[in-house]
């Protein structure tokens, strides 16, 4: 169920070719690195000769940087991590050194360092480079303009970096640069450190919210022979042991969890990685992380009355504030999640944004306005509810919310429950933010005969070549047959934190996966 939409076309950076002058730039690059490649490995050598290992297996008792800025002047301190400053001065040098707390200068001055260290200032200044990993043990202390530094008695060589680090603001030329070699990134720019840490609070306060509510985390498969919960194209396999084909999930469980509902769980939840081979682009990963959750005896209502409680307290444990400017689709919305949620009716939003009572035109109708508007989309397998579905998307965007798409139809939702009052129309709905669904939930099918007979429609649009049509799971209508209780399910992805970073998912992601570089390559 639940999770990222499809997209058409490829924003990838990577697929940005390059020019004559660029190429002989990089191949200019290439040189220079490899000169200083080549000097730091005779550094090592030299190193050796000394008898210091210049990777040694030995633990570091240190403090953070943080904790040495909080020693009064004179205090002991030995502090380690990355030379990000070397600058020698005749008989006393100057460093940065930086770990994860932060950075702090240091000073290895000849008449201060031990009578017997070994090498000695003329030989280890010349030893050092930037990028190297140090640990300085001396004394903290204040220099004559007032910045917190440590005096060092001994230096320990605990890396020698063979690379020179690139410069912070020109050394990685674009963005594919950037996430290529994430690494530096994190290095070199303190707020994407700040970035992983939010992100850890983001899943953290999930799984704290979902706990305080009674629910139960759990683990289902993530490969299969069937997919299901979603409209997506899985990544497939061959199990060499089983000797048949499998798949990447591409929902969170959610079949399996609701198995959990007719073994007699009643809140189930799962946090975990899922895949879906598609398309690729600024917004639209192939793996990602998702969370579900399915509740016994609840409906759509009571399951959107939870999700906004959780969204409330999910963002501003992880942002501090309800309140955002948000930029998406080429547009500024104005977002503030501590407001009433509007409700958007699927059938009346659409109508009203182009004009035409959309629930009785004719496809052929629905997919003229498609072209008319220059949407894109896959026209192989092109059906009703896959045009409809395409002007739902081209409307949302005039929708900042936040809001619950409500009262979808029920060709685009297989598996959620229909409305008893309205024909047709099933009880599920999509969190609204900034003109795009950040969530997906619905009350979930439990009459399993209904379950077969959509089951079967979906087998029909996949075998007309809709590549997204859900996978029969007869195993899954037979678990239904003993019996699951009227429950209610829902789903986020990783695209929700980016929204609220306002950033694209794949910059939110720590390592997205790109294209790989033809060998010898160089991404800057």
């Amino acid at each position: 169920m639940k999770g990222q939409q499809t997209v058409s076309g490829d924003d990838d950076a990577s697929n940005a070719t390059t020019s004559p002058a660029a190429a002989d730039a990089q191949a200019g690059r290439a040189d220079v690195l490899g000169e200083i490649r080549r000097q730091r490995i005779g550094k090592v050598a030299q190193l050796r000769e000394l008898g210091i290992d210049p990777y040694p297996p030995d633990a570091v008792a240190r403090i953070s940087i943080a904790s040495a800025r909080e020693l009064a002047d004179g205090e002991p301190a030995t502090i380690a991590g990355r030379i990000m400053l070397l600058r020698p001065m005749g008989n006393l040098t100057f460093g940065k050194l930086h770990d994860e707390s932060g950075e702090m200068q240091f000073m290895i001055s000849r008449r201060e360092l031990a009578g017997d260290h070994v090498p000695g200032y003329k030989a280890l200044t010349k030893l050092l480079d930037i990028g190297d990993f140090v640990a300085i043990e001396g004394c903290r202390l204040r220099t004559k303009t007032g910045e917190f530094s440590v005096g060092a008695r001994k230096v320990t060589i605990l890396t020698k970096s063979l690379r020179p680090l690139p410069d912070k603001h020109s050394g990685l030329a674009n963005e594919e640069a950037l996430l290529r070699r994430r690494y530096l990134d994190i290095l070199l720019h303190r707020e994407i450190q700040e970035m992983i840490y939010a992100k850890a609070r983001f899943w953290r306060s999930m799984r704290a919210f979902l706990e305080d509510h009674d629910f139960t985390e759990v683990q289902t498969p993530a490969l299969e022979f069937t997919t299901g919960g979603a409209d997506a194209r899985p990544f497939i396999a061959h199990h060499n042991y089983l000797d048949t084909e499998v798949c990447l999930r591409i929902s969170m469980g959610e079949l399996w969890q609701k198995r959990l509902l007719v073994g007699g769980l009643e809140r189930t939840f799962e946090i975990g990685r899922q895949f879906r081979n598609e398309n690729q682009s600024r917004e639209h990963l192939n793996d990602y992380d998702q969370m579900e959750f399915y509740w016994a005896y609840a409906d759509h209502e009571s399951g959107m009355r939870l999700v906004e409680e959780l969204f409330r307290h999910v963002i501003s444990e992880t942002f501090g504030t309800l309140a955002f400017t948000l930029h998406r689709n080429g547009r500024e919305y104005q977002v503030d999640l501590g407001t009433g949620w509007a409700r958007y009716d699927y059938y009346e939003t659409i109508s009203q944004i182009l004009g035409f009572d959309v629930q009785s035109a004719s496809t052929d109708k629905l997919i003229a306005t498609i072209d008319g508007l220059g949407i894109v989309v896959e026209r192989h397998g092109l059906n009703r509810a896959r045009a409809m579905d395409a002007l739902w998307k081209h409307c949302r965007r005039s929708l900042a919310g936040p809001g619950f798409l409500i009262n979808e139809p029920l060709e685009v939702s297989p598996l959620a429950k229909g409305r008893p009052d309205r024909p047709g129309i099933v009880e599920r709905f999509h969190v609204i933010v900034a003109g795009s669904e950040l969530g997906n939930g619905y009350s979930e099918l439990n009459d399993p005969l209904e379950q077969a007979r959509r089951f079967e429609e979906q087998r029909q649009m996949r075998a007309a070549g809709d590549v997204e049509a859900q996978m029969p799971d007869p195993e899954f209508v037979e678990a239904l047959e003993y019996g699951m209780p009227p429950a209610c399910g829902f789903g986020l992805s990783e695209r929700v934190f980016a929204f609220f970073m306002d950033k694209s998912v794949r910059e939110c992601q720590i390592f997205p996966l790109l294209r790989p570089l033809e060998r010898g390559g160089d991404p800057a």
